[in-house]
């Protein structure tokens, strides 16, 4: 008794602190574009275009933040998010969607999406998008085409660009980190060369006005974006050439110069993902496209 005593306390303080970590988040609306807002709060970046036609959602951070979120909604309009895209599956990206499905949005993502949160049991039961696409969506909404893109194989197997063209505003989903190294997750499908093929393909999409939602960081502009992918390129031909001539993954992971000239060791030692995670995982990337190419 005194042991399943103790078990129920341990679970109970798992879950209080769990819950706790978001009590002292603040959603902070921002505006990017004509009617277009990116919401900051804990997690991936929202993007919001709001109209007499409702509010189009891009993400949705994580479960405990939904009301949160849905009154800072309420601070730019009076109207129900009618429909809400996940750029892919994560959950600091798609934690919501079962209060936002509850509360009346229609999810739309990629195929992908729907069948890796179908596949995981915590989330396989609601939320799950009930629109997705292969390749290409293009929504008509609030005097916006809202032109959605797949890009593969970047960040996960699942991406997805949404360009809102009348208000010359784009969300990256992850495939941007504004300000510091990405995290690319090989285990579902991202690889560096996507990622690299994933900013090439948002690049095309923007003008020099254009105003950017990253996954992560601040509001961004197309020379940061610009300053991304060079730096993606550069990261990945280096690790190449330490490659090639015969470095092995622990020796590029502790090769700081690889990478110093966009951001060093110490400024990114707290970061979810620091120089040595980055060369680690690029240099495991491309290790695994060359597997591939030689079979």
């Amino acid at each position: 008794m005194k042991s399943l005593l103790l078990l129920s306390l341990f679970t109970f303080s798992i879950i209080a602190t769990a819950q706790g970590r978001f009590d002292n988040v603040e959603i902070q609306v921002e505006p990017v574009g004509e009617n277009i807002y990116m919401l900051v709060g804990a997690g991936g970046n929202i993007g919001i275009s709001v109209g007499d036609e409702g509010v189009f959602m891009i993400d949705d951070q994580f479960a405990p933040l939904s009301d949160k979120i849905m009154a800072a909604i309420k601070t730019v309009s009076d109207k129900p998010v009618k429909f809400l895209v996940n750029t892919h599956f994560h959950g600091d990206h798609s934690g919501g969607n079962a209060n936002f499905e509850a509360a009346g949005a229609m999810i739309v993502a990629h195929d992908n999406v729907r069948k890796r949160l179908a596949e995981d049991e915590k989330t396989a039961d609601a939320g799950l998008p009930v629109i997705t696409f292969s390749d290409d969506a293009t929504f008509y909404m609030n005097g916006n085409d809202i032109f959605i893109t797949h890009v593969h194989e970047a960040h996960t197997d699942g991406d997805a660009l949404v360009y809102f063209a009348q208000s010359n505003v784009l969300h990256t989903g992850d495939t941007f980190f504004n300000g510091r190294f990405p995290y690319i997750d090989m285990a579902r499908g991202g690889s560096i060369a996507g990622d690299i093929a994933a900013a090439e393909k948002g690049l095309m999409l923007i003008n020099d006005e254009t105003n950017i939602i990253p996954g992560h960081g601040s509001a961004a502009t197309k020379e940061d974006y610009k300053k991304y992918h060079t730096m993606l390129k550069t990261v990945s031909k280096n690790v190449f050439d330490a490659q090639r001539v015969g470095q092995t993954e622990d020796e590029v992971a502790a090769n700081e110069s690889l990478t110093s000239d966009f951001y060093t060791d110490a400024e990114t030692k707290d970061d979810f993902i620091s120089g040595e995670k980055f060369r680690r995982t690029v240099y495991k990337s491309l290790k695994e496209k060359m597997g591939m190419e030689k079979e």
